[in-house]
């Protein structure tokens, strides 16, 4: 591995691509898959979303992983790969930006670990963005971490789903990212689910599908 890999393990990432061209969508989904899965994964929601119009993108973490400990111990355990992963959602931000679709246009999309990625990234640039979605994740950082974020999500719709017992994800870290990205400016509708696997369901699934048609 070169110094630059070492130091930037997301960089290369390939992105995969379904739905509509990106230059002739109206809207994107970037979506962010979890831990130990890929981008084909992820993009197997697609057909569930059932809005072809959309384009989506997925980029696909060196080793399926995008940092390699829980998202709840300090940050600096998951350096440099979570700075790499932050750097290289926002890349594929600008690739979709460039092509004529600028971020309030844009939904973000995580699962898992992929939902506590498209979160941080979205807090950390705040912006208005056509909608932020985490499912089954939560903000990056220990209990006690400061969430002094600049910016304002300036009502971007924010969907956040979870189960209230799921081992990875603790209810408690669901609640406190609503209240932060609220505080932030987003317009957040925030469920837990009772006894629900670290999966999605189709409640949620159906919560996304009306902020893509409200977009």
């Amino acid at each position: 591995m070169t110094v630059s890999m070492a130091r930037d393990p997301h960089r290369n990432a390939v992105v995969l691509t379904a739905g509509t061209a990106l230059g002739q969508a109206d809207a994107a989904m970037i979506l962010v898959h979890g831990r130990g899965a890929s981008a084909d994964d992820i993009l197997t929601l697609a057909p569930e979303l059932n809005r072809p119009d959309f384009a989506y993108l997925a980029p696909q973490a060196a080793g399926s992983t995008w940092y390699p400990y829980s998202f709840l111990v300090p940050t600096a355990q998951n350096e440099p790969y979570l700075s790499s992963a932050l750097a290289r959602l926002g890349a594929v931000l600008a690739h979709v930006e460039a092509a004529g679709l600028p971020p309030q246009r844009v939904m973000l999309l995580g699962f898992s670990q992929g939902a506590c990625l498209a979160l941080e990234y979205a807090a950390r640039h705040a912006r208005r963005y056509g909608g932020l979605v985490g499912l089954s994740g939560g903000l990056i950082g220990p209990d006690g971490a400061p969430r002094d974020y600049a910016g304002s999500l300036d009502g971007t719709p924010i969907f956040l789903g979870c189960s209230d017992v799921d081992f990875h994800i603790p209810k408690e870290r669901v609640i406190e990212s609503a209240d932060v990205l609220r505080r932030l400016g987003g317009a957040v509708d925030a469920r837990l689910y009772p006894g629900m696997g670290h999966t999605i369901n189709e409640d949620e699934l159906e919560a996304v599908r009306q902020m893509m048609a409200a977009l």
